[in-house]
């Protein structure tokens, strides 16, 4: 992880969220990923990042968002979320399916 990039601020955003996901019984693996992912894409968003994907910076951030899509709940990712890891996986017909067909063709 690049951290010797991140501020202070976002020292103590990476440690908080890890803290919370430790709390809710996830694996330290797991928690620092989860924290590092959503600190380098609040970076970006920020324009504290060198690349940004074009799907970042058209996101919702994560405070305004709120937990909507925390893969637990009943939508779950977007469908440009799928569709990237349709794309990543080399799954084939992924621009014309829908958000369910994606959803199953990704495993998930």
């Amino acid at each position: 992880m690049p951290r010797n990039q991140w501020s202070d601020k976002r020292e103590r955003q990476y440690k908080h969220i890890k803290d919370g996901e430790l709390k809710r019984g996830e694996s330290e693996k797991t928690a620092e990923a989860i924290a590092a992912r959503t600190v380098n894409k609040e970076r970006a968003q920020h324009g504290e990042a060198k690349h940004a994907s074009a799907a970042t910076l058209k996101d919702m951030p994560a405070p305004v968002r709120g937990g909507q899509r925390s893969h637990r709940g009943a939508q779950g990712r977007t469908r440009e979320q799928l569709y990237e890891e349709a794309k990543r996986k080399g799954i084939s017909g992924r621009s014309s399916m829908t958000k369910d067909e994606l959803e199953k063709a990704v495993g998930r």
